[in-house]
């Protein structure tokens, strides 16, 4: 049995960390549904950057849009609520049949907004009501400016993608952004069943430290941190705030693994699959590593409750005087720096192709 149909059954969802108009128009997507157990998948302004870029698959899009005014960010999500609904409509199976757990895709608001909680709030309604799909998440990034954003959002009814996680502080604030807009809804006579997960980026832990960390630890620090953060996860679920809210017919927000994609050529392709094995989780994996998923068909032992060795593992690690805390925060800054920069160079590449397909006809 394929390790993705394994991950599968032990109730972890797997998600494809990509997207473009080929992979969707050539039937790809839905093979890696029917041969691959994917049930969802997530964007970014990067994977876009690529798609439109690296094809001429858009061209014609662009033509007509732009060619009806349309440019900058209205032209790319345009774009990629086109992608994004076909993709949607092809999981919309998945989210009916496990009643709205699984089967979704996610969009990107712009990161410029990152400080302004009115106007993310206001962008994530727009885009999933264009989307006019129930099964979109908007990724905001769950920083200490977006948890008033995320908290808000979700008192709207929109479903989030909690992004940019690292550590276990991040991930409970996160959560309690989540819960806070559960529980107004209840407040307020709403229905609670508004989906959400939160996004724990895994491997970009093991690049900041490759150089300072001892040899004996090399690829230790994600895997850890994925560990403590379970623990924490797990008792976040069976307290009695959560409980009650259970019982008022919530649904706890699911943690969600990103970046699993094995950086180090000398490690195993499949090493953080492998180790964040656990049910009620998601992983989203890059396309390279859900090929090498496929191929493999033993996982190991599951991620335990208490975390297993992870604390023992981390106080290695500051022996080793690794701070975690401050790598964490340095993490989270230089990817919500990454976002701005990723998000401008997409809108540069839209502006270079827009030029070039006009001067061309």
């Amino acid at each position: 049995m394929k390790a993705t149909k394994k991950l599968h059954d032990i109730g972890q969802s797997i998600w494809l960390d990509n997207i473009t108009r080929a992979l969707l128009t050539s039937g790809g997507l839905k093979r890696y549904i029917d041969d691959l157990s994917v049930t969802g998948l997530t964007s970014n302004p990067t994977i876009f950057d690529l798609a439109i870029r690296n094809s001429a698959d858009y061209d014609g899009a662009i033509r007509t849009k732009t060619g009806a005014g349309l440019a900058d960010e209205k032209l790319f999500f345009e774009l990629a609520l086109e992608d994004l609904t076909q993709a949607a409509d092809l999981f919309r199976p998945i989210h009916d049949a496990t009643n709205g757990v699984d089967g979704w895709v996610s969009l990107e608001v712009s990161p410029k907004l990152a400080y302004d909680t009115k106007s993310t709030v206001a962008a994530a309604r727009d885009l999933h009501g264009r989307a006019k799909r129930p099964n979109l998440f908007i990724k905001i990034p769950g920083t200490r400016e977006g948890g008033a954003a995320i908290e808000e959002a979700i008192f709207a009814g929109v479903p989030v993608n909690v992004t940019l996680l690292f550590s276990r502080e991040h991930y409970l604030a996160a959560a309690e952004a989540y819960t806070r807009g559960i529980e107004r809804r209840i407040d307020a006579g709403l229905n609670p069943l508004v989906g959400s997960v939160a996004s724990v980026f895994v491997s970009r832990w093991d690049v900041a430290v490759s150089k300072t960390a001892p040899a004996a630890l090399r690829n230790h620090l994600g895997i850890a941190m994925g560990r403590r953060i379970f623990k924490a996860y797990r008792e976040f679920l069976d307290s009695d705030r959560w409980q009650r809210l259970l019982n008022l017919g919530a649904r706890p927000q699911r943690l969600l693994w990103a970046s699993t994609g094995t950086k180090d050529p000398a490690a195993s392709d499949i090493l953080y699959v492998k180790a964040l094995a656990a049910p009620y989780t998601v992983n989203t994996i890059p396309e390279k590593t859900l090929l090498a998923t496929g191929d493999h068909g033993e996982l190991g032992e599951l991620l335990k409750a208490d975390g297993g060795d992870g604390e023992k593992v981390l106080a290695e690690f500051a022996k080793a005087g690794i701070d975690v805390d401050k790598v964490a925060a340095e993490l989270q800054r230089e990817g919500a720096e990454s976002f701005v920069k990723s998000w401008d160079d997409l809108m540069a590449c839209l502006i270079e192709k827009s030029a070039a397909l006009k001067k061309a006809s």
